[in-house]
């Protein structure tokens, strides 16, 4: 039986707001690992507060999620709510003093758009058409902005007057530049995990964001994963998520939680997606295709990090498997604090493997083997283990 639990409810209504542009719904029934949602930015507080549940017709799990694929929102504007909550020590410090690894500008969406991988942050998003997009962090005394604009590509830090700019790289993929931090891009990647290892059900309804919606909740059928499940508020009319809410097994605050406070779907003005570097501003000019991911909205948080590694295991207890080569319990050949500071993170374990260090947060975790193999996923530290176990 496919993976769709709600099937005996009746049919939904009519779509009333027709699109023409089609995503394939078959692209959200491929089995991928999870830590690929857990890199791409892990951990929001929800943002919306409820006004009541709207009376919505009947839909079905499966009708639902064909609803998300046929959606294709072209135009819109809104505010989106974003907060992490990995469980993870604070690190500014120790970031500060370890650098970017993109220096040139902190301008650059490489550097800047990582801050949404912790705290809670504000975003202003707009997009006209997959040749125009703009998303705004909105912080105490500045603003980030990253505005796609046909060819062109800018980023702008007010804070230090810093701008960054490339080439739009078009790969025939219209959401190569989209905003990667709306309920859309977390949904798309969550649907992905939607197989045989997975219950997907419809369970009522809600107002989010002025809207209505339908709420569709995804959870793992396996034993092992560390995640419990998957909220997605999906907007009645377009079929766009509103609202994506990840929640561990562990318990307490959901991981990832992103939403609309606001949105709608009209035209943003022309003048949104323009853009000159203001007076005295440093430039910093980029090749495309200067490093593996674009700079564009979709490269920072998409799950592309997991291309090249060995996967073990299926649906949401994938694993993914590196070797680094290095010989030596690489915790303790570090030295100095540094070393001190990362072996006070992990858990020594053992097993038939031999020896090596867990690194745990409240979603994904990672072993690393004295003999330099790395065991990463979405999945708990004992199976982890067993999984280093059985590829002796």
């Amino acid at each position: 039986m496919a993976p769709y639990e709600s099937d005996h409810a009746t049919g939904a209504g009519p779509d009333e707001d027709p699109r023409t542009g089609r995503r394939k719904a078959a692209r959200y029934v491929v089995p991928v690992a999870v830590v690929g949602v857990a890199a791409a930015t892990i951990g929001l507080v929800p943002a919306l507060a409820a006004s009541g549940d709207p009376d919505l017709p009947k839909i079905t799990a499966q009708q639902l999620v064909e609803k998300i694929a046929k959606s294709d929102v072209q135009r819109m504007s809104g505010t989106v709510k974003i907060s992490t909550d990995l469980g993870l020590p604070d690190l500014g410090s120790l970031q500060e003093g370890m650098g970017s690894g993109h220096e040139d500008s902190s301008a650059d969406p490489r550097t800047k758009l990582t801050e949404l991988a912790s705290g809670t942050h504000t975003l202003r998003v707009a997009a006209d058409g997959p040749e125009k997009q703009k998303v705004s962090l909105l912080e105490r005394d500045a603003e980030y902005s990253l505005i796609h604009n046909d060819k062109d590509v800018w980023g702008y830090d007010s804070a230090s007057n810093e701008v960054f700019h490339t080439t739009a790289q078009h790969t025939g993929e219209k959401r190569e530049h989209r905003p990667s931090a709306t309920p859309d891009d977390f949904a798309e990647e969550a649907l992905k995990s939607v197989d045989s290892t997975t219950s997907v059900t419809v369970d009522g309804t809600a107002r989010i964001a002025g809207r209505d919606a339908y709420q569709l909740v995804i959870k793992p059928k396996q034993s092992g994963s560390t995640v419990r499940d998957v909220t997605i508020g999906v907007d009645a009319r377009t079929g766009l998520p509103l609202k994506f809410t990840l929640t561990p097994k562990s318990g307490g605050a959901p991981v990832l939680d992103a939403g609309f406070t606001k949105v709608s779907f009209a035209a943003p003005p022309a003048s949104t997606f323009d853009f000159r570097p203001p007076r005295g501003a440093k430039v910093t000019e980029e090749k495309p295709g200067k490093d593996e991911h674009s700079p564009g909205f979709g490269g920072q948080f998409a799950p592309g990090g997991l291309s090249g590694a060995d996967t073990i295991g299926e649906g949401w207890t994938t694993i993914a498997k590196f070797d680094t080569g290095a010989k030596g319990d690489k915790t303790s050949q570090q030295g100095g604090a540094m070393g001190g500071f990362l072996g006070s993170l992990g858990d020594q374990v053992s097993g038939d493997f031999g020896k090596g260090t867990v690194f745990s947060t409240r979603l994904v975790n990672a072993l690393i083997t004295d003999d330099g193999k790395v065991y990463a996923g979405a999945v708990t530290k004992s199976a982890l283990v067993k999984a280093a176990d059985a590829d002796k």
